[in-house]
C-alpha cells in the first residue's frame, strides 16, 4: 500500500514539474506596430520629444548616464554611431528590440513597452531612420 501511495505521489510531482516547466515566456510576437502610420515620421518632431519625456531624464539616457545618450542635441548621433539602428529594419534594430521587449532590459524601465512610442519608432526606422 505504501508503495502505491509513493508511486502516485511521485507521478503527481513529475506531472506538476512537466506542466509548470512549460509556463514561461520565450518569445514576444509583435506585428508591425507602425503599419497604421502612413505619414513620414520626423526625428526632430516625432521621436526626439518622446525621448525627452521618457528616456533623457536624470539617471537614464543623458550625458554621463546609460548609453545611448538620448539628449536632444546628440541623440541621433549616439543612436546611429552606437549601432542601435538598422535603417529600414526595425525588427533587427537594438533600439526597437529594447522598446518592444524582445531584448532586455525593456525600455522605458519601470513602464515597459509603450504602444505609441513603439509604433512611431518602428515607423521611423522602417522609413529609413532619417535625421529629419
Amino acid at each position: 500500500m505504501l508503495k502505491k501511495k509513493t508511486a502516485f505521489l511521485f507521478a503527481g510531482v513529475v506531472l506538476m514539474v512537466l506542466l509548470f516547466s512549460g509556463c514561461y515566456k520565450t518569445t514576444t510576437l509583435v506585428v508591425n506596430p507602425g503599419a497604421s502610420i502612413t505619414t513620414e515620421m520626423s526625428y526632430s518632431k516625432d521621436i526626439t520629444p518622446m525621448f525627452d519625456k521618457s528616456c533623457a531624464i536624470p539617471g537614464c539616457h543623458v550625458s554621463g548616464g546609460k548609453a545611448p545618450d538620448l539628449t536632444a542635441a546628440i541623440s541621433y548621433k549616439s543612436l546611429s554611431a552606437g549601432g542601435y539602428l538598422k535603417a529600414g529594419d526595425p525588427d533587427n534594430s537594438t533600439l526597437y528590440q529594447w522598446l518592444s521587449g524582445k531584448k532586455s532590459p525593456v525600455m522605458p524601465l519601470g513602464a515597459g513597452p509603450n504602444q505609441e512610442i513603439n509604433a512611431k519608432v518602428y515607423a521611423w526606422i522602417k522609413q529609413g531612420a532619417k535625421n529629419n
